[in-house]
């Protein structure tokens, strides 16, 4: 049974986070720790109530493809009718068209409940949001007025049309036409892996298409962005006729059964029409705008399911019973498989919400400097936070089904599907290896490290300044600045690396963000650890707990981080010097 950490989210974002840094600021002036925990608490009951108890029953039923369209386990459309009803759709939709305008960070800790309690559910409101972000930012007037209102409120669903069967990570690659029709386009073309690109919660489906506009530049530079209605939408708001896009086939995956993946054709009586969205030729950069959004979300699916099967192997070892009559979770290795989980967990979950916070701070923060700032932080950590975390899930989730022992392959158990859902985390919205080029070309290649030097400084900084009287704090503390020097001399490192060329940095860029989300860890944890030695008169039992786990990072994760640093110096040359022909 799936019991959402409200304890533990609210220390996270309260105490260590510090979300208070929010209060007050333009956008967000009814934004209090009240309002936050109030939400927690009611998003907790619907997780715990509505969604969890219907997760298993999607991953038996899953979503079945019919002639006349998708349809949707009857348990989750009850689900999402209720999500819809209780307002859940608005929570961090724009004011000015019907959301409540909450913050990024309060959000990430929301939707950790919704991915724990049933990610396959999650999924759909997840991209609806994305898709939001980017008709709101990049939409006309018209468009917002027409789509964001009915979207925000849950009435209509959004996705995103991305990949081709030849067109998977390399965009460029897309074949998908735009043809100039009056004021629109005709859209021809097939597009796949579309989280749910067709279902029976809604009226109306609005796809956010890239396409390229017959003539365009070859490759990324002459990707536009469309928005094509799966039905008309006419002048007056009502709904006219269906368009001509239609899912011909869903996938059948590992995991995420009840979360339809569907094959799109657009085009085959005649063009489906589309709207151009912006400017012609910017539709990757506008993507970009829901891709972050996502990369974000996704990595908070990691930690979710880590969580998940960490109560679910807890409550096991608890029970189960082996030798001198004592339950399996005073076994050492027993012991050491669930606090690698909880740690790894609660390391993900602190440099997530730092991250929304900088995202936060970056849109809302009074001094320019402060958002600069800010979004500086945030566009490094959002790769680490989307590969790290959901690496980390899949080890978490595997941790889980060995500490059930046989049970854990057996599907009656329910630990297996954790496993399952979180396998395609490290690969959807963009793959490790893409986060991981993302993070050593685009963020660290761009500037000469410049940005990550200035956040090590701040990190740095940031232990030096932490003070405690608890000798087990100031060693995590200490630990903590010693592999924030490690991370310092490996950017340098890759950075020389990179003068050689691409191909140095790349061979070595997982195991940098390996190291970074690692580095980044330990600095959560030693705050947390701080934090919880200051605090632990006032909740014995739970900030012990938080000191505890932080030692265990200290003592059995971090060090990790010194043979991370020596494969970047070193590991370059035995993968480009490789032969293939030997493989």
């Amino acid at each position: 049974m799936y019991r959402a950490p409200l304890r533990e989210v609210r220390f996270a974002l309260h105490e260590l986070t510090c979300d208070a840094r929010l209060y007050g600021l333009p956008g967000l002036e009814d934004y209090s720790a009240e309002f936050a925990d109030d939400v927690l608490e009611q998003a907790a009951r619907f997780a715990e109530q509505v969604l969890a108890p219907i997760n298993a029953d999607g991953d038996r039923a899953g979503a079945q493809w019919t002639p006349e369209g998708v349809r949707m386990p009857a348990s989750f459309k009850d689900a999402f009718r209720r999500f819809v009803d209780a307002g859940w759709t608005r929570l961090g939709g724009p004011t000015e068209h019907g959301g409540m305008g909450a913050p990024t960070v309060l959000c990430t800790a929301v939707e950790e409940f919704w991915s724990s309690a049933n990610l396959a559910f999650k999924l759909c409101p997840m991209l609806t949001r994305g898709a939001v972000e980017a008709i709101r930012h990049c939409g006309s007037g018209e468009q917002q007025k027409r789509y964001l209102p009915r979207m925000i409120s849950g009435e209509w669903t959004g996705t995103m049309n991305l990949t081709e069967p030849q067109a998977g990570s390399d965009l460029g690659a897309i074949r998908t036409r735009a043809v100039p029709d009056g004021g629109a386009y005709r859209i021809f073309g097939q597009k796949i892996f579309i989280t749910y690109g067709d279902h029976d919660y809604t009226s109306n489906i609005i796809h956010l298409v890239l396409a390229r506009i017959e003539g365009a530049a070859p490759g990324t530079r002459g990707i536009s962005m469309f928005i094509v209605p799966k039905v008309h939408v006419l002048d007056d708001g009502s709904l006219g006729a269906r368009n001509d896009v239609r899912c011909v086939s869903i996938e059948h995956k590992l995991g995420i059964h009840a979360s339809p993946t569907c094959v799109l054709a657009y085009g085959d009586a005649g063009g489906a029409v589309g709207y151009l969205v912006g400017e012609p030729n910017r539709g990757l950069e506008y993507m970009f705008i829901m891709m972050n959004a996502a990369r974000l979300t996704v990595g908070l699916e990691g930690y979710a399911l880590g969580e998940r099967a960490y109560q679910q192997a807890l409550d096991w070892a608890r029970q189960r019973v082996q030798g001198k009559a004592s339950s399996i979770v005073e076994h050492a290795d027993v012991r050491r498989m669930l606090m690698s989980i909880k740690a790894h967990t609660d390391a993900a979950r602190a440099i997530a919400l730092y991250g929304a916070l900088q995202l936060d701070l970056a849109a809302h923060a009074r001094d320019a400097g402060e958002r600069e700032v800010a979004r500086s932080r945030a566009d490094l950590l959002i790769p680490i936070i989307k590969a790290w975390s959901t690496e980390r899930g899949i080890r978490s989730t595997s941790l889980g089904i060995q500490v059930h022992g046989g049970m854990g392959f057996i599907e009656e158990t329910g630990a297996a599907q954790h496993l399952r859902d979180a396998r395609i985390t490290t690969i959807y919205e963009g793959t490790t290896g893409i986060q991981a080029g993302d993070l050593v070309g685009r963020k660290i290649g761009r500037d000469a490290g410049a940005a990550m030097f200035a956040f090590l400084d701040h990190v740095g900084e940031d232990l030096g300044s932490a003070q405690s009287p608890d000798p087990q704090a100031r060693r995590s503390c200490e630990a903590a600045a010693a592999a924030v020097s490690t991370l310092r001399e490996a950017t340098a490192a890759l950075l020389r690396i990179g003068g050689g060329g691409p191909a140095g940095a790349l061979a070595v860029a997982v195991p940098y963000l390996e190291l970074c989300g690692t580095v980044f860890g330990a600095w959560r944890m030693a705050k947390a650890h701080v934090e919880a030695a200051r605090r632990l008169k006032d909740d014995p039992d739970f900030y012990a707990g938080k000191c505890q786990q932080a030692r265990f990072y200290r003592d059995q994760i971090q060090p990790k981080a010194a043979s991370l640093a020596a494969i970047v110096g070193n590991g370059a040359a035995c993968v480009n010097e490789a032969d293939t022909s030997l493989f």
